[in-house]
């Protein structure tokens, strides 16, 4: 017995949610630093803002991966938690620029900051079904092309995201500037389409796919199986450290990968915008209000909407392709090395135009990262715990950017003198390092060797 081919929009369709999810995430990744900057954070205290994320995403993906390999009903098993993170998200959204508005009751910062928490949390409840949802729903054969449409429709969701600041002010008139401790409106208005969009793109997966029931995926697995007969009916959410003690070969070999490309992507996240301002537009370190940096906030949008617009073309048209040819190893460390360069010239950069450039190198990156690590995990997998290691395999995604949180603000202010772009240096090594460790990973079922 053999899982059904999928079409190519049966396959967009069934990932069409994370345009949304990336969407609110890419205004999050863009504009939180500068959100919080604005409400009093100093660059040197932004990881630790920033630490919420990952711990969120330590705690919470595990935990729905578990819930949702066990979950069956009329609603499905991955879909129930795909509609409750989007709403959860959703508020964050709404809330977060707003945050000043509890001024009464909470500083804005800290309100910011919980609004930050709570986003990331929704976003996490419903990011690891949806990749478990790939590895459930496809064939081994089209694995490689399910978590690279995925990639292109997180691209697309990421450029409109990163993008949307900078349209508004600039094609629709929305003002950017702004009084200190408030944020301006276009970035307001955009956290509130960004919501809208977030809940709109999962109703699409959500009415137009289909979940292979728990009996069917045993006898994929097992074509003797008649139905799921065995101690997992009575299995408990400690049996997670069972799980993660016992991941497969491939899985630890890609967690030093991992560990070094999202490290990497951290630093980038939390610390361009204030690297852009200072290196590139010459403003003070202690400016957080001025025009010239709402203005530099704003190109950091366009300039996150280029990477992830470059990563959505290369993940639909290149990386399948590059994949098969050179088989996925060595597709994703070459894809780490070109990324790697890409954040290291920005030092070299005469000015915010050129930045494009190493965007474009970095989108190369992100692609890969976004799609190569799941589909060789994939087929390492058994379809029964695909939920619960895709939550481990978080793990390893969200430690280096802890480890980054804790270290990177002091890294900053002691070792770079507040000069936050030799962080994107510092991040441009980290992929160097993670391109190497990738030879040292087995690919069960590299589709290279299949062809």
């Amino acid at each position: 017995m053999e899982k059904r081919k999928l079409s190519f929009w049966e396959i967009w369709n069934m990932s069409f949610g994370f345009l949304g999810i990336q969407m609110g995430f890419a205004l999050q990744n863009a504009n939180a630093s500068r959100i919080l900057q604005i409400f009093g954070a100093d660059v040197h205290e932004l990881s630790w803002f920033w630490i919420i994320a990952p711990l969120m995403g330590l705690i919470v993906q595990p935990i729905i991966g578990h819930y949702s390999d066990k979950t069956w009903g009329k609603f499905g098993r991955r879909k129930p938690f795909f509609l409750v993170g989007a709403v959860l998200a959703s508020v964050g959204l709404i809330l977060m620029p707003q945050a000043n508005i509890f001024i009464s009751v909470l500083p804005a910062l800290w309100v910011g900051a919980g609004m930050l928490m709570i986003m990331d949390a929704s976003f996490n409840i419903a990011m690891e079904p949806f990749r478990a949802l790939v590895g459930d729903n496809l064939r081994t054969d089209q694995r490689t092309a399910g978590f690279s449409i995925q990639t292109s429709l997180i691209g697309f969701g990421a450029v409109i995201g990163s993008a949307l600041p900078y349209i508004l002010t600039k094609y629709f008139g929305v003002p950017n500037s702004t009084v200190p401790g408030s944020v301006p409106l276009n970035l307001t208005l955009s956290f509130i389409i960004g919501a809208a969009v977030l809940i709109g793109s999962i109703l699409v997966t959500l009415f137009t796919t289909k979940e292979y029931s728990p009996e069917e995926l045993a006898k994929f697995e097992d074509p003797q199986n008649e139905v799921i007969v065995d101690s997992e009916e009575k299995s408990k959410i400690t049996d997670i450290f069972t799980d993660f003690a016992k991941m497969p070969v491939t899985m630890r070999q890609l967690s030093w990968v991992q560990f070094f490309s999202w490290f990497g992507l951290f630093g980038m996240w939390v610390f361009t915008t204030p690297a852009i301002a200072h290196h590139i537009y010459g403003l003070p370190l202690e400016d957080t209000s001025s025009q010239q940096y709402q203005d530099a906030g704003d190109w950091v949008g366009i300039l996150f909407g280029v990477y992830n617009l470059v990563s959505a073309i290369v993940a639909l048209f290149f990386l399948p392709y590059i994949a098969k040819k050179i088989g996925r190893k060595a597709t994703h460390s070459l894809s780490l090395i070109i990324g790697g360069i890409g954040l290291i010239s920005i030092y070299f950069m005469p000015n915010e135009d050129w930045v494009v450039l190493p965007m474009i190198l970095i989108g190369v990156a992100w692609a890969s990262i976004l799609a190569m690590p799941y589909a060789i995990l994939a087929g390492s997998i058994t379809p029964k715990k695909m939920g619960v290691y895709m939550g481990i395999f978080n793990f390893f995604v969200v430690i280096p950017q802890i480890v980054n949180a804790l270290i990177g603000g002091p890294i900053v202010k002691y070792l770079y003198n507040g000069d936050a772009i030799y962080a994107l240096v510092t991040s441009g090594v980290s992929f160097l390092i993670a391109a190497a460790l990738v030879f040292k990973v087995k690919d069960v079922d590299d589709v290279s060797q299949k062809s």
